[in-house]
């Protein structure tokens, strides 16, 4: 099977796993740990071990070679480079997101080499760690592509600090793999040898651990939560009951470079090692390496959102035509250029750009300024705009188009060939301004509602468009104080109306973390919300037979106005389904617990699928060919998936493969659905149920059981 190079920038994730203080304990006693170091093996005061990291999320190692699909029987952990950002808690569910950086061409019978990325953070919010790593793919080169750089790496030329001598047992491979990685080259001594070796090896990733307590032993004593790096290449094999010297150099505060070796042979086991150590660093969202382009942000709030940006790291594109509030004058450089100069004298990058967003090639143009100083464009906040206001019957057909010009029009101008770059790189965030105005309304803005409202519609396709892409995009309602608003709002009300009370939102959707797209929120004076287009569950009138007419919906008003269990749609197919399938028939309660005579219906999952075949309708099933996947958490949790194919299910308990979509939910409500106590729709809604992958076929399950 030949690579797939489409693999490279696909988001692979989310991968949640589940662990305990006792996988903890298990990983420290599999890397060598015991007495001598107790606060890795005992749950009182129970601390981490830093490169617990890397096993705890062994199995997305695979997932990563399966997207690829390379051949697995030639693959190599290459290097591993972890970096820390908070210290990992004793248990908890871990989350983890990545995707396939680049796959490298070192030539025919040479072999090629995947480079993947995945950040992980915790269930209580904290980042945990970014694992950057490379798989060495022996059997999957020649297919012309291009080939790594070649790193410099060196160590000192003096004797090391610290050298670190230890044996780990002949046996310290069937511990370490009940960690995880259970290839039978670690276990099976036919194996082995029909790999070419005597008897079964170590694991190299157990031998980093040795080495990751050598480097904290000598460090960092007593503190794994100051670790801040570990990276280093995984060079030759080790038998198990070979002792070890871990050879540690500091190479300046907080730095140190290291190698391990077979102590017996000399011959290096883990080389080009990097460890850096201290104090945690301030948590914050940062933007360093990133691009961002800001327009209008001469004053208010794109000023804020370009200092805070570039506060933190970012390079920014400072867009102001110059124009006075109600879009009058010929445009002015100073603006744009004052902020600037703020930024750099600040020590901050940023470039100045005064064309006007409201024509095609201004946007071009300032897409274009961002390519040529710094090279990409990361992040848009479109912002720039004017007010023209009139009550509708006065508008004219100027002050209409000059605030769409700007608004509308501006934002597409930009957004166009800024998204073209975003795709191609496939990462991007893109903050729109919306407006109470437009989701609500205001007397004597006509031009401005629609204008705003109208980029709600843009934003809910973009989200479309540029979800594979890992592009976001999401719009801010901001209530602030700017050139538009002064003169509109009191006095005492606009000194608390500071543009800085809005931008920790826009910044926050500009950000790596923000997992949303396609979201709207209000904000300002430090209060933020989010607004949504929710539809309710609406009334059939009439029916198949007959069709509806006025008099039949006034008598139906009151249930067709309702927004009881009203639900948010995330794209058109999902409300046409609901609409397609609304006609159907209230579907037959049968197939409930044999043993219950109460009526109250299920009450276990195994239960709900233990009768779910027997629930089937093949005759609904013509045509379909689906895999749903079930995970359902809490005190009665399972995994279980039911396979749909020439009208024929069957139901499995455990994962499957690559399920057409999963659905995640608590037990409890998971019952209370399946006893009709909880519609689907009131689960999706609320957040009850999660979807994920092909959301749309999920909605055949109604069609398909008598539930």
């Amino acid at each position: 099977m030949a690579l797939n190079l489409k693999s490279i920038g696909e988001k692979i994730g989310p991968l949640t796993r589940k662990y305990s203080h006792k996988d903890a304990i298990l990983y420290a006693l599999g890397v060598g740990a015991g007495f001598s170091d107790l606060e890795y093996c005992y749950e009182k005061d129970l601390k981490v071990i830093p490169s617990f990291s890397i096993a705890s999320i062994f199995d997305t190692l695979a997932d990563f070679a399966l997207k690829a699909q390379v051949n697995l029987a030639g693959i190599l952990h290459g290097e591993q480079d972890l970096i820390f950002h908070n210290p990992t808690p004793p248990e908890g569910m871990l989350t983890t997101n990545g995707r396939i950086e680049k796959i490298y061409d070192k030539g025919k019978d040479k072999g090629a080499l995947l480079v993947g990325k995945s950040e992980t953070c915790h269930a209580n919010g904290d980042s945990l760690f970014t694992s950057i790593f490379s798989l060495f793919c022996r059997l999957d080169g020649g297919f012309g592509g291009e080939n790594c750089p070649r790193t410099e790496f060196s160590f000192p030329q003096r004797d090391p600090d610290f050298l670190v001598t230890e044996t780990p047992l002949p046996d310290q491979p069937l511990i370490y793999r009940l960690s995880g990685d259970i290839f039978p080259l670690h276990a099976d001594p036919k194996f082995a040898r029909d790999s070419g070796f005597e008897k079964p090896i170590m694991h190299g990733l157990c031998t980093h651990g040795f080495a990751c307590r050598a480097l904290i032993s000598q460090l960092i004593p007593g503190q794994p939560e100051k670790a801040r790096r570990m990276k280093c290449r995984f060079s030759s094999p080790l038998y198990p009951g070979f002792p070890i010297k871990t050879l540690i150099w500091k190479t300046g505060q907080g730095s140190a470079v290291w190698k391990t070796v077979n102590a017996h042979t000399n011959e290096v086991i883990i080389t080009n090692g990097i460890f850096e150590y201290g104090d945690i660093p301030k948590d914050e969202i940062r933007f360093d390496d990133q691009v961002a382009v800001v327009t209008g942000a001469g004053s208010g709030l794109g000023r804020a959102y370009a200092l805070e940006l570039a506060r933190r790291g970012a390079k920014v594109v400072v867009n102001d035509y110059g124009l006075s509030p109600d879009g009058s004058g010929h445009g002015s450089s100073t603006p744009a250029q004052v902020v600037v100069d703020e930024i750099t004298k600040a020590g901050g990058r940023a470039v100045a750009n005064f064309d006007n967003v409201a024509t095609p090639q201004g946007g071009e143009n300032i897409v274009a300024t961002a390519l040529e100083a710094f090279g990409t464009i990361d992040i848009l906040i479109s912002n720039a705009g004017i007010l023209r206001d009139k009550s509708f019957v006065k508008m004219a057909p100027e002050y209409w188009e000059s605030v769409l010009n700007v608004h509308l029009y501006g934002t597409y101008n930009v957004t166009r060939p800024a998204f073209k770059v975003m795709k191609e790189k496939k990462y991007g965030r893109i903050v729109m301004t919306t407006s109470a105005a437009g989701l609500f309304g205001n007397f004597g803005q006509a031009n401005y509602s629609s204008a705003k409202l109208s980029l709600v519609g843009l934003m809910n396709t973009l989200k479309l468009e540029g979800e594979k892409y890992d592009i976001k995009v999401n719009t801010v309602a901001p209530f602030a104080a700017s050139r538009l608003t002064e003169g509109i709002i009191p006095p005492e009300v606009f000194e608390k109306c500071k543009p800085e009370y809005v931008s920790p939102m826009t910044l926050y959707l500009c950000s790596r973390r923000c997992p949303v797209t396609g979201n709207i929120y209000n904000a300002g004076m430090g209060f933020f919300s989010r607004a949504a287009i929710f539809t309710g569950p609406g009334a059939v009138v009439g029916d198949q037979e007959k069709m509806p007419d006025a008099d039949a919906v006034q008598a139906k008003i009151k249930q067709i106005s309702s927004l009881k269990n009203a639900k948010e749609y995330f794209n058109l197919n999902d409300q046409v389904m609901d609409l397609l399938t609304c006609l159907d028939s209230p579907p037959e309660a049968i197939g409930r617990d044999d043993e219950d005579d109460t009526g109250s219906g299920f009450k276990t999952t195994d239960s709900v699928f233990n009768a779910m075949s027997d629930l089937f309708k093949p005759d609904a099933a013509a045509g379909i060919d689906v895999v749903f996947q079930f995970i359902i958490t809490g005190n009665n949790d399972g995994d279980w998936s039911c396979t749909i194919k020439e009208e024929t299910c069957t139901v499995r308990q455990g994962r499957h493969d690559c399920p057409t979509c999963t659905l995640k939910m608590d037990s409890q409500n998971f019952i209370a659905m399946m006893n009709k106590q909880l519609t689907p729709m009131q689960a999706y809604s609320s957040g009850k149920l999660i979807i994920e992958g092909d959301i749309m076929k999920s909605q055949l399950i109604e069609k398909l059981f008598k539930l």
